[in-house]
């Protein structure tokens, strides 16, 4: 179980959109560049992105930007958008526990509330990190590295 790459993706395309956006123009193939991976994964999900309103693509120019301020884009968003996990659901249940076990067949209901409630608890923490504590962290690790 883990949740799909997508989101740290996600993520990374956003605050790399932020970083080179004054400098270059972040296209699909610059930003597979900086992620290691290939440009028509990035244009999927550069797709999703558009779509939830995080990123704008100008027709024809080529290059990204964000459409909405640092502070308003949180990590729940990102998770949102890129379909992070299938089915809305973090834990998938295994497919045929024994029901002649009377823990097989009663794992579901011990579960269910508990694992619903990690994933709450997880969500919520999400929506409380933005793309600007990525941009100060970012900012803060560049420094570090200049002063070495």
């Amino acid at each position: 179980m883990q949740i799909s790459s997508r989101f740290t993706v996600g993520l990374h395309i956003l605050t790399a959109i932020d970083f080179f956006h004054k400098d270059y123009k972040v296209t699909s193939d610059f930003l597979a560049g900086s992620i290691g991976t290939n440009p028509v994964l990035i244009r999927r999900l550069l797709g999703q992105l558009r779509d939830a309103k995080l990123i704008t693509v100008p027709r024809g120019t080529g290059g990204c930007e964000l459409a909405k301020p640092l502070n308003e884009i949180t990590f729940w968003d990102v998770y949102q958008a890129v379909d992070a996990i299938e089915d809305d659901s973090l834990f998938r249940m295994h497919d045929h526990p024994n029901p002649k076990c009377p823990v097989g067949r009663n794992i579901g209901a011990l579960l269910g509330d508990k694992l619903a409630s990690i994933q709450a608890a997880m969500e919520e923490k999400m929506k409380q990190y933005t793309l600007a504590d990525l941009h100060e962290g970012l900012d803060e690790l560049l420094k570090q590295e200049a002063a070495i």
